[in-house]
């Protein structure tokens, strides 16, 4: 009895730890916008958006958001290869794409079901994907870290200019944050502190699908055999060069962002790269506090800067769920092409 009564307990805390991973992310980005956009008129949204923007901006950007995934499908299928895999690139494409839209109903649940849909419909070694996977991570990392310096040390002489001219200091910002803003300010910080004290605390989880350190390395030595690096190098930097242009074709859809110029798409574009940290579905509030206060440091009215987060978010999380729904119906008529049935370990 003792035993089962530990099973039953032991059981009821996963479920209930399980179930915490998946509401939580939910709760903190549904809060966050709660504070934002609480006594807000979303008629006058609803209003900007059917009437008053420019949505011939808002469709060209949409195929370099298509195209980021692509990119994505494509420099996966080159990690692969070495291991002796040759997935179909469609496979691998609609596995990116599935694994985005996924990503919205479990934040950081896509790395695991792409490497699902690539051991379903190619019959690869979940282990071998998934240690693929942690290389792409890696090589994400080191962009974004490069260009984030970057940009940031450009945009200091930028931030001075603005001071000088405005007569702005940063005690004059830091009075002017309001309680709001302190506050989410402060969640984001600690939800940032919980993400990273599990990960550590249950970093067990691999086992959970039986990965093992030798899959892991197999897949991060990977990256030695690629057969065309230059290639590789430049799906690696489209990526992120087509995110960056899928958000700053938006400042065009609205008369007051198109006069902001790029340098600011450039920042904000960093500063959101960070706020999505936050494990929220595809950065929901943070990423919407990151740019609204940007923005409004470049002088767009707060009101205005709500409106072009909300509308732009939700218009590129649509196009997410799309890609999502077309990759589904695509698998759904692709035959299995498993010659060798593989086992996890």
């Amino acid at each position: 009895m003792e035993i089962l009564h530990y099973l039953c307990t032991m059981e009821m805390k996963t479920i209930l730890t399980n179930a915490a991973k998946i509401i939580f992310p939910i709760l903190l980005g549904g809060a966050i916008l709660y504070w934002m956009y609480r006594g807000e008129d979303f008629d006058r949204i609803r209003q900007v958006m059917m009437e008053e923007m420019d949505w011939t901006w808002m469709l060209l950007s949409f195929p370099f958001g298509i195209l980021a995934q692509m990119f994505r499908g494509w420099r996966w299928k080159q990690t692969l290869e070495p291991l002796g895999e040759t997935p179909r690139t469609s496979t691998t494409i609609n596995a990116i794409f599935i694994s985005y839209a996924a990503s919205l109903v479990i934040p950081r649940i896509g790395e695991f079901s792409r490497c699902a849909v690539l051991k379903r419909y190619e019959g690869i070694s979940f282990t071998k994907a998934l240690g693929t996977v942690v290389t792409e991570r890696a090589v994400d990392t080191l962009i974004v870290m490069l260009y984030s310096g970057l940009i940031l040390l450009l945009a200091m002489s930028t931030f001075g200019t603005f001071f000088q001219k405005t007569g702005t200091s940063l005690d004059h910002i830091l009075s002017g944050f309001s309680l709001t803003g302190w506050l989410v300010t402060a969640v984001c910080a600690v939800a940032v502190l919980i993400l990273l004290h599990l990960l550590l605390k249950n970093f067990s989880i691999y086992n959970k699908v039986k990965m093992t350190l030798s899959g892991i390395w197999e897949g991060v030595l990977s990256l030695k055999g690629v057969r065309n690096l230059p290639l590789y190098l430049f799906f690696s930097i489209g990526i992120w060069v087509c995110y960056f242009l899928h958000y700053y074709l938006t400042f065009f859809c609205f008369d007051f962002t198109v006069h902001l110029g790029i340098g600011c798409a450039l920042v904000s574009f960093v500063v959101a790269n960070f706020a999505v940290i936050v494990p929220t579905p595809n950065g929901a509030g943070p990423w919407h506090f990151a740019i609204k206060t940007m923005l409004i440091l470049y002088g767009v009215v707060d009101e205005q800067a709500l409106w072009f987060v909300l509308i732009v978010h939700t218009v590129q999380t649509m196009l997410v769920i799309a890609l999502g729904i077309y990759a589904w119906a695509a698998l759904s008529f692709t035959k299995r092409n498993n010659p060798k049935i593989q086992n996890y370990e």
